[in-house]
C-alpha cells in the first residue's frame, strides 16, 4: 500500500508562489508516475501536472504550463509542485496522486492513478 502526504498549501496573494510537497511511505517517486491534480469548490477535480517514473518526461495543463513546475527528489521520497504568479482561479485543494503511467492519455486521467493523497488547501486572494 503506497501512502502519500501532502504538504505546503495556504493561503497567498495574487502573483505570489507556494511550493506542495508530497512525500511517499515507499519509493514510489522512483516506481510511479507521480502527479498533481486540483479542485475547486463546485467544480471537477482536473489534471495539473505529472512526471515520469523515469523523472525524463513531464506533463502540465495548459492553465499552469510556464508556471508550475514538477520535480521529484528520490532520495527523500518525495513530489514537488513549484507554483509561481499564482492567480485567484488557481485556489483549490489540490492532490497528489500515484500511477503505472507512460503516456499523456493516462496521466491527465484521474482514474487512471492507483494512490491518492488527502489534499492540501491552496488559497490565492486577489
Amino acid at each position: 500500500q503506497v501512502q502519500l502526504v501532502e504538504s505546503g498549501g495556504g493561503l497567498v496573494q495574487a502573483g505570489g508562489s507556494l511550493r506542495l510537497s508530497c512525500t511517499t511511505s515507499i519509493r514510489a517517486v522512483s516506481v510511479y508516475a507521480m502527479g498533481w491534480f486540483r479542485q475547486a469548490p463546485g467544480k471537477e477535480r482536473e489534471f495539473v501536472a505529472t512526471i515520469s517514473k523515469s523523472g525524463t518526461s513531464t506533463w502540465y495543463a495548459d492553465s499552469v504550463r510556464g508556471r508550475y513546475t514538477i520535480s521529484r527528489a528520490n532520495d527523500r521520497n518525495t513530489v514537488y509542485l513549484q507554483m509561481s504568479s499564482l492567480k485567484p482561479e488557481d485556489t483549490a485543494v489540490y492532490y497528489c496522486a500515484a500511477g503505472d503511467l507512460e503516456t499523456l492519455d493516462q496521466v491527465i486521467r484521474d482514474y487512471e492513478y492507483d494512490y491518492w493523497g488527502q489534499g492540501t488547501q491552496v488559497t490565492v486572494s486577489s
